[in-house]
This record gives structure tokens, C-alpha cells and sequence, in this order.
């Protein structure tokens, strides 16, 4: 009796229907939204972070290429000034036309150099260049020529130079001067780090504050007048983890808080990329909430709109009781396409009621998560391109190494992708193919210059020594796991058909395709380009050459996807002086000299 009265005798399917709404379609649309904004936080997060690791080893690698160019120009002119000067720079000898010459050219000939000088052993000497020197950095050059008698190279600390007109941000780099096993001189160059400034500014348009400290954590360069040249800045976390982890420290992206001068903690999202050579890091940071500013409006949408679906769904279960069960079924069919991925599924639902408006909101809000799972598609694209292009800079930095084989990367890469095509490989497959062979020669960046610049033939222990190149390549790109399928055309492109290649004197199927394909490409381009021990060869030749070394050295089917092409007029070459034909036989057993220095 007691029971009866408590419940009723009979339940009205109002309630009914608003429960089943509710738990079939708020509660699954609620638990999947949730899903999908924390998988999709996690991932632009990730992405963040990414182009934040990029584009500081991208600096990174910038300023140590422009350092090892100096240093390459100041050993050069520092032999150019013994033997003009004898190895006598005393008194009047160190003033002579022809030393004074030299210095105004190297100063000339690189728009970073502001300002060079040259030193005897008495600190008695000539200099050139744009900028005056001040008190601040007179004191470098005391340290720098201190240094050079002790027979040392010296690197100075970012100074701040007025000429009155526009400010320039300095630093000193010098090398001793040694003639019979004495100390002669010394030889000083201020480089201007304008270009660094700019490259920060450009940062700075993307939304990210990058600037380059020093091993104790001073500015070195900024893009903002907001830091002085030289200021501390280990006021910021990442720079004193930085400072902390002195020469082991390794590229890291952490988040940290800073605090604004009114007391405001502004959490940050910020990384740095060390340059060991000089003990800098380039750090590029930037205020947590803009950093994920997308996964903010991304939860705040999608939780207008799961509001919108609980009020909708309780409307409609009110005022369409009776008539609620077909497109409660629609709804339902729906939300589960959604919740499987398929975001183009679309509720054909035609009604006046609140179930029509239900099912054109539930629509839009299913174009919405298709709006942003295509924006995302879209950011994954563009960081691929701007993988692809850190592919690219890495290749030609490799190419930039070595005079004679300047843009080499790029035409190997462009006649290895033809002949992929012409062989009939998927899209996939062509794309390994044409980053493999963009960084098929990145060992050579571990090649001593003396042995990948040598003019001429490289004697056999030289030889042994280019030859690493391959394994060095590998063991670079091996721990990128993005590459990993990239790895055989970077290590086995020397290696031939019948086992006298190199690195592992792989014979027939142990020979995978890729390196087939970029051995023909690479050894055609070698064959067609000047070389410092041999002139261009008409590329008629070398294929000729190419097709008599196919079941020995080459692929067979390569070499006839080659000759389908050349006959076609498909693989262009650009037109250089040549020389004439030798006999086929001598100049086939050249071929694999020729591509080991490429």
C-alpha cells in the first residue's frame, strides 16, 4: 500500500523519451566531443612544440654556417698574409699596399663583416671597414690579441655599437697569425649580426619572441628593443636551464611561467636549440594562451554546442512526445557515423517541429567538427612542408660545402623522382625516392673539407675516407624516425649489382630499389656536370656509358626507364663546355670514382 503511493502507476514516456535522448545522443556526443578535443589538444600541442624545434635549429644551423664561412675566409687570409708579407709583420711591414689590399677585400667581399684588423706581434697593425671601434670594444681586442699570442683563437661576447646613425650588434671572431712556428700577428673581424635580427623579426610575424643567448646567458641579438645587447637574461626559466645544463645541454622545448613588472605569471611555451661552436642557444618562446589559443576555441565551441543539443533534446521530447521516436532513430544513426569518424554524415530529417531545428543544428555542428578536423588536416600539411623544406636546407647545406657540387642534391633529386615515375612506382613510393636522394651525399657534412674540396683525383686513403660518407649519412638520419625508410637509398647508393660497391659489397636482390635508382641518377649527374679532375660529358655519352655497366653496376631496368626518358626529351640537362669521348671501356671504369665525389 505504502508502495503504491510513493510510485506511480504508470511512468509518462515524456520521461521516457527525455532520458533515452539524453543518454543516446548528449551523453555519447558529450564522452566523444571530450575525446576528440583531448586528442586534438594533444596533437596541435604537439605541433606547436615541433615548429618551435624548427625553427630554432633552423637559426641554429644558420649561424653556425655563417661561422664556419668566417672561419674559413680568415684561415685563407691569414695565409694570404704570410706569404705576401714573408712572415715578417714588424714595423713598416705590417703597413704595406698589398696587406692593406687583402684586408679591404675580405672586409668587401661579405656584407656580415663590419670590420677587420691586422696585428703584429707588437699589437701594431692596419684595419678597414664601416664601424669605429669604441672603448667597450677595444678591451675585445686586447682579449683577442692576448688570446693570439698564446696562439688561440678567440670568440668575443654581442656588443653594441652606435654609429650615430644605426646601431649594429657585433661580435669579434680572430685567429693568430703563426709563421715558421712563431706567433707573427693577429688577424680580428667584427661580424655584424644584422642578418641574425632579421631572421628574428621574421620570427617575431609568426607570433613567437626568439633571441640568441650566450653560455652565461647574456643577450647575444633580439628582435625587439625590449632587451639590451649584453643584458642577463637568466630572469627566464628556459635560459637558466640552459645555463645549467652548460655543454651537455641538447634541444629542449619546456614549459615555464615568467612574471610580468605589475606581478602577473604569464605561463609560457618556449625553446631552445644550443649552438656548441660558439655556447649560444636560440630560444623562441611565446605566452601559453596563444600558443593553444586553437584548443581554447575549440573546447568553447564544442561546448556551446553540446548545451545546444541538451536544451534542443528536452524541447523536442516535451512538445513531440508522440512523434519523436522516427527522428529520435534518425539522430541516433547519425550520432553513431559521427562518432565512427564519417563527419560528412548529414540527418535527412524534413519537419516544421523543434525535431527539424534539432537536425539542422545537429548538422552544423557536425560541419564545424568537419571545419576543424579539415583545418587540422591542413596544419599537419604545412608542417610536412616545412619538414620538407628543413630537408632541402639541410641537403644544400651539404652542397654548400663543397663548390664544385653546388645545386648537385637538387638535380639528383629531380632526375631520381622522373625515374621513379617512369618505372611506374606509387606516389609513396616516389616520395621516399625523392627525399632519399635529396639527402642521399648528407654525410658529406662530416667530410673533411680538405678532402671534399681537394681539386683534383683523391689519393687511395683520401678516397677511403669519402667513401664513409654513405654510412655517415645513415647514422645522422637513423634516429629520425620519420626517415627511417629513407635510410638504404642513403647508405647503398655506391653499392652495385655485382657486389663491388660500398659500404657492404651487397650483389643482386640483396640491392634495394631505391639505391638502384639513385645510383643511376647520381652518376649521371657527375658524368654531365664540370668537376675540378674532369669537364662535362654530353649527356648522349653518359648515358651510353650507363647503359654498358647495366647488369654489372646498374639496375637494367633503371638504365631502360634512363634511356626511355632521355629519348623522350624528358630529362633536361643544362648545356656546359664538354670535352671529347674517350673509349667507352676507360671511360666506364671511371664511373664509380666520378659518383663517389658527388
Amino acid at each position: 500500500m505504502f508502495n503504491k503511493l510513493l510510485l506511480p502507476a504508470r511512468v509518462p514516456i515524456l520521461y521516457l523519451i527525455l532520458g533515452v535522448l539524453i543518454l543516446v545522443s548528449v551523453v555519447p556526443m558529450y564522452f566523444y566531443a571530450d575525446q576528440v578535443m583531448r586528442i586534438n589538444r594533444d596533437r596541435l600541442i604537439r605541433n606547436e612544440k615541433f615548429l618551435q624545434n624548427t625553427i630554432t635549429q633552423s637559426l641554429s644551423e644558420d649561424i653556425d654556417h655563417r661561422r664556419r664561412s668566417l672561419e674559413t675566409m680568415l684561415s685563407n687570409l691569414t695565409s694570404a698574409i704570410v706569404i705576401a708579407s714573408g712572415g715578417d709583420l714588424n714595423r713598416e711591414h705590417v703597413n704595406t699596399p698589398e696587406l692593406r689590399a687583402l684586408l679591404e677585400k675580405f672586409v668587401s667581399s661579405s656584407s656580415d663583416v663590419g670590420y677587420a684588423t691586422l696585428l703584429n706581434a707588437d699589437a701594431k697593425g692596419i684595419s678597414a671597414g664601416r664601424l669605429t671601434p669604441d672603448d667597450f670594444f677595444r678591451k675585445e681586442l686586447e682579449r683577442a690579441f692576448i688570446a693570439g699570442s698564446q696562439g688561440r683563437a678567440y670568440t668575443g661576447q654581442a656588443l653594441a655599437i652606435d654609429t650615430g646613425r644605426e646601431r649594429h650588434i657585433i661580435v669579434l671572431f680572430s685567429t693568430p697569425i703563426m709563421a715558421g712556428g712563431r706567433f707573427v700577428g693577429m688577424l680580428g673581424a667584427a661580424v655584424d649580426l644584422g642578418f641574425l635580427t632579421d631572421r628574428l623579426r621574421e620570427v617575431a610575424l609568426g607570433g613567437l619572441e626568439g633571441y640568441v643567448v650566450d653560455r652565461q646567458g647574456r643577450l647575444v641579438a633580439a628582435a625587439t628593443s625590449n632587451y639590451a645587447t649584453g643584458q642577463d637574461m637568466t630572469k627566464f626559466e628556459i635560459v637558466r636551464n640552459f645555463v645549467e645544463a652548460g655543454g651537455k645541454a641538447v634541444v629542449a622545448t619546456t614549459g615555464f611561467t615568467i612574471i610580468q613588472p605589475k606581478g602577473e605569471k604569464v605561463p609560457m611555451l618556449g625553446t631552445f636549440s644550443p649552438l656548441p661552436s660558439l655556447g649560444w642557444a636560440v630560444i623562441a618562446q611565446k605566452p601559453q594562451r596563444e600558443a593553444y589559443t586553437d584548443v581554447a576555441e575549440m573546447q568553447s565551441t564544442a561546448l556551446r554546442y553540446e548545451i545546444c543539443v541538451v536544451v534542443l533534446a528536452m524541447l523536442v521530447s516535451v512538445f513531440a512526445a508522440r512523434r519523436i521516436t522516427g527522428p529520435l532513430d534518425v539522430l541516433t544513426r547519425s550520432s553513431r557515423a559521427i562518432a565512427r569518424g564519417d563527419f560528412s554524415q548529414r540527418v535527412r530529417l524534413t519537419s516544421r517541429t523543434e525535431f527539424g531545428e534539432l537536425a539542422q543544428t545537429f548538422n552544423h555542428m557536425t560541419e564545424d567538427l568537419e571545419r576543424f578536423v579539415a583545418d587540422l588536416k591542413r596544419a599537419a600539411e604545412e608542417n610536412k612542408a616545412l619538414f620538407m623544406g628543413s630537408i632541402q636546407m639541410l641537403a644544400g647545406a651539404v652542397d654548400e660545402k663543397d663548390p664544385y657540387t653546388r645545386g648537385h642534391s637538387d638535380r639528383v633529386t629531380r632526375y631520381s623522382t622522373v625515374l621513379a615515375k617512369e618505372m611506374g612506382l606509387s606516389e609513396e613510393q616516389v616520395e621516399v625516392v625523392r627525399v632519399s636522394a635529396q639527402l642521399h651525399d648528407v654525410g658529406k657534412i662530416g667530410i673533411e673539407d680538405r678532402i671534399l674540396k681537394k681539386p683534383g683525383a683523391l689519393t687511395p686513403d683520401e678516397y677511403e675516407v669519402m667513401k664513409t660518407h654513405t654510412t655517415r649519412g645513415a647514422n645522422i638520419l637513423r634516429p629520425v624516425q620519420q626517415l627511417k625508410e629513407m635510410i638504404p637509398g642513403i647508405e647503398l647508393h655506391h653499392e652495385s649489382l655485382d657486389g663491388r660497391g660500398y659500404p657492404f659489397g651487397l650483389k643482386g636482390d640483396e640491392l634495394p630499389q631505391v639505391p638502384r635508382i639513385i645510383a643511376v641518377a647520381d652518376t649521371f649527374d657527375a658524368m654531365t656536370t664540370n668537376r675540378p679532375y674532369q669537364a662535362a660529358r654530353p649527356p648522349e655519352y653518359a648515358v651510353k656509358i650507363i647503359r654498358s655497366l647495366a647488369e654489372t653496376k646498374f639496375d637494367p631496368l633503371v638504365v631502360a626507364a634512363l634511356e626511355r626518358i632521355f629519348e623522350r626529351g624528358d630529362l633536361s640537362v643544362r648545356r656546359v663546355a664538354v670535352v671529347d669521348e674517350p673509349v667507352a671501356a676507360a671511360a666506364g671504369g671511371n664511373v664509380a670514382t666520378q659518383s663517389a665525389q658527388t
